[in-house]
């Protein structure tokens, strides 16, 4: 009860309605700069100032222990009773201490909160070799367990040599400079451990580098290779290579960046000339490569406007009607329970046609079977505090009824659902999902559930393919479960776990499975969604995040490989068809972005933008604010919803815009002496 509890309060917060008066005074704690022990209890003591900066007393003093969007810290504890907080894990963390009663709108403010590592108990070294050439750097990897069994992966340990064969540098840089042999002592606190190293004579003769391209664009992945010969031009294997790169951009404005891994994959972010070089101890050698600025761009223009006007719009759905026409669905936000359908055969045509109003405040999403038959809609906020899921045939879409709801397991709020062969998946209270049999849409049942069973567990949405489930777990990740496939003996009554991974900022809010045409790699890609300062529902946000491309092609394996960042602006929603990607950047509109090809580095730095979307309406619900929530290509045109405007469709041109007046007034009238 008490995660639940801690859960609706920290979305209460995000979601508050933020007061102007609150900015008339400024939150002050003696949490800023804390750093506390594992096991040590603090007391807060919280205040607030007004403009002046006479101190304030706050009638409540509420904190959270918080972690990335919607989830707690388990780093941190906190005693609502007690008012008092402490530390459980080692790391950074944040606490959000919230001033209740003093203005109309909460008050509130975050601080990071270290919780410091206690004294090593073990200390574990290893090295990738036990022998190493002159001239070469050594680079240890270590394992560090404290008194109360939490491990890490670095810290200031203290490297000392047997002898002068190695050199230690102040950043801890360890250099082989002369033949023979060499015992390492590493130390922490108490706790040390000595590993022996032979230094032989560099016996590289010749390096030889090649590449598979010598030309090509940026966002491209160049892979390198390395051989190396003796005196005898023998080849020597297992040799460690380091890669560097210099650069000079064809833009005289702009600097060379690239980034290139010890594997010699190489990627360029700007047009230029670039020089690659492979060194070997005391040996290297360089290629030149030319990149070319990649030359996607398109022109993208506005096809048509589904205006919503009274309401925050939510999510939306595509789909071919069962009489072949074109059709779309759209929740709505905050607001009254009404869901819209419309006719988009026209694309530029966009028109309402029906609606259904349900006991609800949030229809936060909408989904539609594969046949048309079919919608099923998630219900928060409901008066009765019976939410669940409503479905509605939508057989005739101009005429749209309601068939059944259903509500067990599901009372506490359903934020997203998804339709798979005559199931639905529909998430219950942000904390695990329940698989409902439609196969008689008037009589609904569960047939399955599935959690993660981990302490804190919130879930934001699942996607389903081919019988997988991509689950998005906040701050435990992406979780892959077979729920019909077959592969792991999974099935909607018994979903089975297949793989996981996740990342720091525990803000994973959405999947899209993505299969590269042009590699035949597997990806997830998981989205971030973060407020900084929580949600003015009648104001633009700020919201930050990135898109994170995972490698899942070993499923058990899965490395993080590449982003798409647009700075200044979060991501949401998103869609993927013939390896370019659709997605919903909030404030930042639909941007369409290249993926085709092996996919590396910062996506967005390497000019994969083919163009983008500024889906904000002059007539919306708050007029010209973008806030992009998801995007669908369907049939040749983008369709998106706006949080703000409602929904529209665009045309991605197969043309490049032509930019090279855009700085010309052509209407600006002459000057006559």
């Amino acid at each position: 009860m008490k995660s639940k509890l801690s859960h609706l309060l920290l979305v209460s917060f995000l979601f508050v309605i933020t007061s102007a008066k609150s900015q008339e005074y400024y939150v002050k704690s003696n949490l800023e700069n804390l750093e506390i022990e594992v096991g040590e209890v603090f007391e807060p003591s919280t205040y607030a100032v007004d403009q002046d900066g006479k101190p304030v007393s706050c009638p409540q003093i509420v904190y959270y222990n918080k972690n990335g969007a919607l989830n707690s810290d388990d780093g941190i504890s906190v005693s609502r009773r007690r008012g008092t907080i402490k530390g459980e894990e080692p790391g950074n963390h944040k606490v959000i201490a919230l001033c209740l009663g003093l203005v109309d709108g909460w008050l509130g403010r975050d601080f990071d909160v270290k919780v410091s590592y206690a004294k090593a108990k073990d200390l574990s070294v290893k090295l990738d070799s036990d022998q190493v050439f002159v001239g070469s750097y050594v680079q240890p990897s270590y394992e560090i367990t404290d008194n109360f069994g939490f491990t890490r992966y670095n810290a200031n340990i203290k490297i000392k040599p047997s002898n002068d064969n190695i050199q230690v540098d102040a950043l801890n840089n360890i250099k082989a400079v002369k033949s023979g042999k060499v015992t390492l002592t590493f130390s922490l606190d108490a706790v040390e451990t000595s590993i022996d190293l032979k230094i032989v004579k560099n016996p590289i003769k010749n390096l030889v580098l090649s590449s598979n391209m010598n030309t090509a664009r940026t966002g491209d992945v160049i892979t390198f290779r390395t051989m190396a010969y003796d005196d005898k031009n023998q080849l020597i294997s297992d040799l460690p290579i380091l890669y560097s790169y210099s650069g000079e951009s064809f833009d005289k404005s702009n600097t060379a960046a690239a980034m290139i891994r010890d594997d010699g994959k190489f990627v360029a972010e700007t047009a230029g000339n670039y020089l690659i070089t492979a060194t070997a101890g005391q040996r290297s050698t360089s290629i030149p490569v030319v990149i070319y600025d990649r030359g996607i761009q398109r022109e993208v223009i506005n096809v048509g406007t589904g205006l919503v006007q009274e309401r925050h719009t939510s999510d939306f759905w595509v789909f071919e009607g069962v009489d072949k026409r074109d059709y779309a669905v759209s929740g709505t936000w905050g607001a009254d329970g009404t869901t819209y359908f419309w006719d988009v055969t026209d694309p530029a045509q966009i028109r309402k046609i029906d609606s259904i109003q349900v006991d609800a405040r949030t229809v936060n999403d909408v989904k539609v079977s594969e046949d048309g038959r079919i919608s099923v809609i998630s219900r928060e906020g409901a008066s009765s505090r019976r939410n669940g899921i409503v479905i509605i045939d939508t057989t005739n879409p101009y005429d749209v009824n309601i068939i059944s709801e259903y509500t067990t397991n599901l009372t506490g709020g359903v934020h997203n659902v998804f339709i798979y062969q005559d199931h639905v998946f529909a998430l219950s209270n942000g904390e695990r999902f329940y698989v409902i049999n439609i196969e008689d849409p008037k009589n609904p049942y569960e047939v399955g559930m599935f959690e993660i069973g981990e302490k804190g567990q919130a879930i934001h949405d699942v996607w389903i393919e081919d019988g997988i489930a991509y689950s998005s777990n906040w701050k435990h990740g992406v979780y892959i479960i077979d729920v019909g496939n077959g592969v792991a003996g999974g099935s909607p009554s018994n979903p089975v776990v297949m793989s996981n991974y996740s990342y720091e900022s525990g803000a994973h809010h959405a999947t899209f499975p993505f299969k590269s045409k042009s590699t035949g790699k597997f990806y997830t890609i998981l989205g971030d969604e973060i407020f900084p300062q929580g949600i003015d529902l009648y104001s633009t946000n700020e919201t930050a995040g990135f898109l994170h491309f995972v490698d899942f092609s070993d499923i058990d394996n899965p490395e993080e490989v590449a982003r798409y960042e647009l700075p200044g602006h979060g991501s949401h929603n998103y869609w993927i068809e013939d390896d370019v990607l659709y997605v919903a950047m909030y404030s930042g509109g639909v941007r369409i972005v290249d993926i085709s090809g092996e996919l590396m580095g910062d996506l967005f730095r390497q000019g994969r933008e083919i163009g983008h979307i500024n889906t904000g309406n002059p007539n919306g619900f708050i007029p010209n604010a973008t806030m992009t929530w998801g995007a669908q290509l369907y049939k040749g045109h983008v369709f998106y919803s706006d949080h703000n405007g409602g929904i529209g469709s665009s045309k991605v041109l197969p043309i490049k815009p032509d930019n090279s007046r855009i700085n010309e007034y052509l209407d600006r009238p002459r000057l006559i002496d």
